[in-house]
């Protein structure tokens, strides 16, 4: 495909190897350290074009919400080829936002910054935490906080 590109700070890039990509990655600073979630989705059929997008994903965007990022319907999100929804979510201590999960599907909340109360199970910077036979999530933040929420089959 021949990109390169740096991805800073609430950005969020999505890339479908397809049929063959070499890909890496650095941090480009000797002197700032880096933190980054790298996530792999297999795709629902194989055999793809090569592909990517990146896009930054502001505070206003995802103040207060869950901001749907990635998902196979786009909507503003990019396309990942999977039956997933990904979403991004900045809280201020005692906000909170609510997620429904259909019967039979399931989730992952990554907590990027911050501490969180997930049904009520408290869960600090970097924690995950998968979740399966519930109805709803209620996330409410106890500090500032940043969470991302993947919505699985």
């Amino acid at each position: 495909m021949g990109n390169g590109s740096i991805i800073h700070a609430g950005e969020f890039q999505r890339m479908s190897a397809g049929t063959g990509v070499q890909h890496g990655e650095f941090n480009p600073s000797a002197t700032e350290p880096v933190h980054l979630y790298q996530i792999w989705l297999l795709p629902a059929t194989k055999g793809l074009k090569p592909s990517y997008e990146q896009r930054t994903f502001t505070e206003e965007e995802k103040q207060g919400k869950l901001l749907l990022v990635a998902s196979p319907e786009v909507d503003g999100s990019l396309m990942i080829h999977q039956d997933a929804r990904i979403f991004l979510s900045s809280l201020e201590a005692n906000q909170e936002v609510e997620h429904e999960l259909q019967l039979g599907r399931s989730a992952w909340l990554q907590v990027l910054r911050g501490t969180v109360d997930v049904n009520g199970q408290r869960l600090a910077t970097s924690d995950g935490a998968a979740v399966s036979n519930e109805p709803r999530l209620t996330i409410r933040a106890t500090e500032s906080s940043e969470v991302m929420l993947f919505d699985l089959p």
